[in-house]
C-alpha cells in the first residue's frame, strides 16, 4: 500500500487513524491514560488519538520539573474549531502544572509564505487570536507569546539547522514545494526548540499538540533535535495529535479555507447556528428509516460538533449518540438542539474575547520586551 503523506499546508484527509499510527511511528496514546489525573474532553473522548514520548512529560509533572508546552497557529484569521482544538490543548497541559510554561507562536512567516498574508495583515489579526486563547482558558502569567518574523533566535536557529537538511530530506517529508514553505518548516523547528535554550532554561521536556497532519513538522524536530544534540542539549520535543474534525459539508478537515464549511469564535451567532441547521448528516434518508434503523453519528459532522466541542458532559455526548443509534434523536431535532448551544456559546466567548482584547495587546509587547532583554 502506497504511503500516506500528510500534508501541513493543504486539507490532508486521514481516514484510518491506525494506519496513520503504523506508518509514521506515532504512539497510541491509550496506554497512559491511567496517568492522568483529570484528563480533558480530548483524552476521555479519544479526540487526542496518538502521541510521541509524552511520557517523559508526565514524568515532569509527576515530579513537579518544569517542561514546556509549544504551539503555533497562523494569524490567516480569527480561531475556527480546528484552531480551538489545538488552543484547548495548550490551555489543558498549562494547566497540569504550576511548572509549565506555555510557548504559543504567531506563525506569521508561515502566514505569509502559505496564505499570502502581509506582516501587517497578521499582526492585526494576532491581537484577536491572542484574545480568543485568552478566553479559553491560557494564563498570561506562565506564558510566552511572540512573532515569529520578530524573534530572532528562532530566525537564528532555522539558519543552523539549514546545514543540517537537504533539499532531498525535506522533499521526503514534504513533497514538491516552494522555497518558502521549505523555510517556514525550519523555522517552526526553531518554534518548537526555543524552550530549551539556556535564557528558558535549558534542556526540558517539551510537549507539542497538534493536528495528526502537522505530523511533518513534529518529525522534522525530533530530527534536528538529535542531530543537534551534542551542540544543545536538546531532548527531542513530544507530542500530541488530536482528530482533524470534518466540516459541515462532511469534508474530512475544517479549514478557514473554506467559510460555509466551518465557523469561526468570532461568527455572527446566528449566522453559525444557520450553518449547523444547513449541515450533513449521519441520518437515514427517511424518518421512518430513521426510526426503523437508526442514524449514524459515526458519519455525522453534527456529532463530531457536540463530541468534539459541545457536550461538555460525556454523559449528554454519550446521550446524543444513543438516541441517534436508537432512532429516537431525528436530525431536525438535533440539529436545532446543537443551534441553540453554538449560539449560546458564541456569545458568551465574544463577550469574554472582547474583555481580554486589552491584556492581549498588553502580553504581546510584554512578551516582545521581555525576549528582547534576554542575551541572545
Amino acid at each position: 500500500m502506497e504511503n500516506e503523506r500528510l500534508d501541513p499546508w493543504g486539507n490532508s484527509a486521514v481516514d484510518n487513524y491506525e494506519r496513520l499510527r503504523s506508518e509514521f511511528g506515532i504512539e497510541p496514546l491509550k496506554p497512559l491514560l491511567t496517568r492522568f489525573k483529570h484528563p480533558s474532553l480530548h483524552i476521555r473522548r479519544g479526540i487526542d488519538f496518538g502521541q510521541r514520548d509524552l511520557g517523559r512529560v508526565l514524568d515532569a509533572v509527576d515530579s513537579n520539573k518544569s517542561f514546556a508546552v509549544m504551539s503555533g497557529i497562523k494569524p490567516t484569521g480569527v480561531f475556527h474549531l480546528g484552531t480551538k482544538m489545538t488552543a484547548d490543548d495548550m490551555v489543558y497541559f498549562q494547566t497540569l502544572s504550576k511548572k509549565a510554561t506555555v510557548f504559543y507562536a504567531i506563525a506569521d512567516v508561515e502566514a505569509f509564505n502559505d496564505n499570502g498574508l502581509s506582516f501587517q495583515q497578521s499582526s492585526k489579526i494576532a491581537i484577536q487570536n491572542v484574545a480568543d486563547i485568552l478566553a479559553l482558558g491560557l494564563d498570561p502569567e506562565r506564558a510566552v507569546v511572540y512573532k515569529q518574523s520578530q524573534e530572532i533566535r528562532v530566525m537564528r536557529m532555522a539558519t543552523i539547522f539549514s546545514k543540517a537538511v537537504t533539499n532531498n530530506m525535506l522533499r521526503a517529508i514534504y513533497g514538491e514545494r516552494q522555497v518558502g514553505l521549505y523555510l517556514s518548516a525550519l523555522i517552526q523547528a526553531g518554534d518548537i526548540l526555543m524552550p530549551q535554550l539556556p535564557e528558558f532554561g535549558g534542556p526540558k521536556p517539551v510537549v507539542v499538540p497538534v493536528g495528526a497532519d502537522q505530523d511533518p513538522h513534529i518529525r522534522l524536530s525530533r530530527d534536528l533535535a538529535n542531530s543537534y544534540r551534542e551542540d544543545f542539549g536538546f531532548i527531542p520535543p513530544s507530542a500530541i495529535y488530536h482528530r482533524l474534525i470534518r466540516s459541515l459539508d462532511g469534508s474530512t478537515k475544517m479549514s478557514k479555507r473554506s467559510s460555509n464549511s466551518s465557523f469561526a469564535l468570532d461568527e455572527d451567532p446566528s449566522s453559525a447556528a444557520k450553518k449547523v441547521m444547513s449541515g450533513l448528516t449521519g441520518g437515514r434518508p427517511t424518518v421512518e428509516e430513521q426510526r426503523r434503523i437508526g442514524g449514524e453519528a459515526e458519519k455525522c459532522p453534527i456529532y463530531d460538533l457536540y463530541l468534539f466541542h459541545f457536550a461538555a458532559e460525556d454523559e449528554y455526548a454519550k446521550r446524543v449518540y444513543d438516541e441517534c443509534y436508537g432512532g429516537i434523536r431525528m436530525c431536525g431535532e438535533c440539529k436545532q438542539e446543537l443551534a441553540g448551544i453554538v449560539k449560546k456559546y458564541l456569545e458568551e466567548h465574544r463577550r469574554k474575547r472582547d474583555s481580554l482584547m486589552k491584556d492581549a495587546e498588553e502580553l504581546l509587547e510584554n512578551s516582545r520586551k521581555s525576549l528582547d532583554s534576554m542575551p541572545r
